[in-house]
């Protein structure tokens, strides 16, 4: 036996003590009722008060019993909460499978009752013997709807989970290297006093969940203080069981496990990089990348390229990767990047109209170029939105000019939709002007009408990016926005399980400022002009997302020149940019 594990179990023992405690307090008013009761009948305590006391004091522990019992039932029954993972049958993944238990076999502790993924760079042991779980198991991939095997069987070992990325990029050895420590906490979480201890836990934090719903919250109370009264107990019991697994692991591949875990490090990095730079302009248009995992490898391998600490890591790409060790990995990597769409930003959990899969080959044309032409199409009806009635200059400083030709106008534009009662452009946008003022061109309207990027840049330059301009478009951007999230909120609700948890529980970004959304809509404009008039075309880069491809070549140097017309109202890097790029602003842009 481990030398840590005698330490856990100790401070598994003084978990118990204090449900010990918590019971013997519920009991004590029971406890004196009875020897009342029993003095009463044996004729120790006649005459007063003792009728009375008697009475009260039964009275307080029917009361106390009541409501302890509602309170061990609630403790008893809360499920507790379970990580969202992909189940894997033994169907799916027989190697795996096979690995895992021989590992179980050479460190002689109990296999895993299952096997789970996770879209994140992380593996641990997950504890699903609850009744509620077994009642609720799902649907296991590659196997028959049910629960799987000792899974469903009380005080059955635990679900081991892996990060799907370890299995795309490491190669079978480093992942075993991995695993080993995790397998080998399957040994300290058999002992009863440990297992009791870790359901006593979970008890109560489930009982403080159950808590937060109306009328309940007089459980959360009492679950709280005795969460605080076995926390530090609780935490020093998983830090021994996790050295004694570490310890029982040291002779199985330790020194393999060393280079493992500079992979383990990688991978952290390309996939936060992956997901926020790639997978989430996707999940914004409502579309979802359906191989997550293959991409991992991509971007791992573009981060090594770049970066010279983690030279010489692709050169282990010709050992056999983990992903081997499944029977079907394109279809164990949609349903984990469906998974990771769901956790990360709150998507359904099913495709639909609104929500389909999207190949990394068709990434560029259906993600990168619909994400520019609808940001661009939103600035143009915000700009719309704010435009002065036709006969005035786009703002006091603008000189005026004649009327520019007929543009097409913005799908996203007031004039587009049924019903408008303005001309297209941005005079008609402004409300008072009627159709027949329309067909009567002032010249004095306004030159930039339409979609065009030359528009955009007289807007900001003329109103000043530090000004109220810049501020007022940034604004109308921000609540646009806002309002599309609002409207998307119902239909993206529907696709959640019952019960299930509030959705995304792990955000990738917080709320982005209306300057930064300002400036990502300018970006796209530009990139559209580039498109439509001098021959670049949308890109996928797997370490920063969507890029602007002129000749085959990333352009990388728009970003600081388009800021400098955002923040500061000057145009001229970005005007000798497009020169030189021969992007003609005057050009309507086609936003759809």
């Amino acid at each position: 036996m481990e030398a840590n594990v005698p330490s856990a179990r100790s401070r598994a023992l003084a978990v118990l003590r204090v449900r010990s405690r918590a019971s013997a307090v519920g009991l004590l008013p029971a406890a004196l009722a009875v020897v009342l009761v029993a003095a009463r009948a044996t004729g120790r305590l006649a005459g007063d008060p003792w009728p009375t006391v008697t009475l009260v004091v039964c009275v307080v522990a029917v009361l106390v019993l009541l409501v302890g019992g509602a309170f061990a039932a609630v403790v008893l029954r809360a499920s507790p909460a379970v990580t969202p993972t992909v189940p894997l049958s033994e169907a799916a993944a027989p190697d795996l499978y096979r690995l895992v238990r021989d590992l179980a076999d050479r460190m002689d502790v109990p296999p895993p009752s299952a096997i789970a993924l996770t879209p994140d760079c992380d593996s641990w042991l997950e504890d699903r013997s609850h009744a509620a779980h077994r009642r609720g198991a799902a649907r296991v991939l590659g196997g028959a709807p049910g629960p799987v095997g000792p899974e469903s069987s009380p005080g059955a070992a635990p679900v081991l989970v892996i990060g799907s990325p370890f299995l795309w990029w490491m190669r079978v050895a480093e992942l075993r290297a991995v695993l080993a420590p995790v397998v080998a906490g399957t040994g300290p979480s058999a002992h009863p006093d440990i297992a009791d201890a870790r359901g006593f836990v979970r008890g109560l934090d489930a009982a403080v969940d159950v808590g937060g719903r109306r009328g309940l919250g007089w459980i959360a109370a009492p679950a709280r203080l005795l969460l605080r009264l076995c926390r530090t107990d609780a935490a020093e019991m998983e830090r021994g069981v996790a050295a004694a697994a570490s310890e029982r692991a040291q002779g199985v591949d330790y020194g393999l496990r060393i280079v493992a875990q500079e992979q383990v490090g990688l991978a952290y990095a390309g996939w936060d990089r992956l997901l926020t730079r790639v997978a989430l302009p996707a999940w914004r248009m409502g579309r979802w990348p359906a191989h997550l995992d293959a991409g991992v490898v991509s971007a791992l391998t573009e981060l090594s390229r770049r970066d010279r600490l983690a030279e010489g890591f692709t050169s282990r790409l010709g050992e056999r990767p983990a992903c081997d060790l499944l029977e079907q990995p394109g279809l164990i990597d949609e349903a984990t990047s469906l998974l990771a769409a769901r956790l990360f930003h709150g998507g359904p959990a099913e495709a639909g109209p609104d929500w389909s899969p999207v190949d990394w080959a068709a990434y560029p044309e259906e993600v990168v170029d619909r994400k520019w032409r609808t940001e661009a199409a939103r600035l143009h009806a915000a700009l719309d939105a704010l435009a002065v009635p036709a006969g005035r200059p786009a703002s006091p400083s603008a000189p005026a000019s004649p009327a520019a030709p007929a543009a097409p106008v913005s799908p996203a534009s007031p004039a587009a939709r049924p019903g408008s009662q303005g001309p297209s452009g941005a005079a008609g946008a402004a409300g008072p002007a009627t159709l027949a003022a329309a067909d009567s061109p002032s010249p004095t309207a306004d030159a930039f009408a339409g979609p065009t990027l030359e528009r955009v840049l007289g807007y900001l330059t003329d109103g000043g990016g530090e000004g109220a301009a810049g501020e007022a478009l940034a604004g109308r951007i921000t609540g646009e926005l806002a309002r599309e999230e609002r409207a998307a909120g119902p239909a993206a609700g529907a696709g959640k399980a019952r019960g299930a948890d509030t959705l995304p529980l792990f955000p990738l970004q917080p709320p982005r400022s209306g300057r930064d959304l300002l400036a990502d809509h300018v970006t796209a404009m530009v990139c559209c002009a580039a498109v439509d008039s001098a021959g670049a075309t949308p890109g996928l880069d797997w370490l920063d997302g969507p890029v602007l491809l002129v000749g085959g070549d990333r352009r990388s140097d728009l970003a600081p020149r388009v800021l400098c017309l955002v923040e500061d109202g000057n145009p001229e890097p970005l005007r000798d940019w497009l020169s030189a790029l021969g992007v003609r602003t005057e050009k309507p842009v086609r936003l759809v």
